[in-house]
């Protein structure tokens, strides 16, 4: 492990995993690129009540912005703030896309022929679910340096990631979450191919 500041650790996630943890208000967790051009995942709960969860719609309403750098914080569905970053030194993320799952490899990929294939969704029902929470409560994630743009009259479209190897986005707890947190599976957002990702939770005083 490397740190992100002195006696801060970072954990790696390998490609096309996930995990979840529960993130304590006052709190930041910083996701790392280590190699640059790599997707992760990311959606959270109030800890006390998972009637509480991130909501992209309010976010985007409130910011009056589809995307989100510095300053801006993460609301729930609630309306109240759940995040707000603190670091970022990419500028480019998604928060209208849902997370890959194997339906989306069956229906967008048909080199996949249905086979089976690894995803964000079943990497955060994986990592939630220790804390309860069911497949059907997961929803639109903050897909941290993912590319998604579009053009008047075209459709959407998803161009690798402008991160570089070290770029970090940073956010702090605003309540006590339950967090679920990737290293992309889809190849196409990832420029080709699945990388890690890496992560440190940290405390104001550490």
């Amino acid at each position: 492990m490397s740190s992100v500041e002195p006696n801060i650790d970072l954990v790696r996630l390998a490609p096309q995993t996930g995990t979840g943890f529960l993130l304590p208000r006052g709190h930041t967790l910083t996701v790392v690129d280590p190699m640059g051009g790599q997707v992760s995942d990311l959606f959270c709960f109030a800890a006390d009540d998972h009637g509480e969860w991130m909501s992209g719609g309010r976010t985007i309403d409130y910011a009056n912005s589809l995307y989100l750098s510095t300053g801006h914080v993460l609301y729930s569905n609630r309306s109240r703030p759940m995040m707000t970053i603190v670091e970022d030194t990419c500028g480019r993320h998604d928060i209208t896309l849902t997370p890959c799952s194997q339906q989306t490899f069956d229906l967008l990929y048909p080199e996949f022929e249905g086979a089976y294939h690894p995803s964000c969704f079943e990497n955060l029902c994986r990592g939630l679910e220790p804390f309860g929470v069911e497949p059907d409560q997961i929803g639109t994630t903050l897909n941290i340096f993912m590319n998604v743009g579009s053009r008047p009259g075209e459709e959407l479209h998803i161009d690798p990631p402008t991160s570089r190897a070290g770029d970090r986005f940073a956010v702090r707890a605003e309540m006590d979450l339950h967090v679920g947190l990737t290293a992309c599976s889809a190849e196409k957002s990832n420029g080709g191919s699945c990388k890690p990702i890496d992560y440190a939770v940290s405390s104001t005083d550490s």
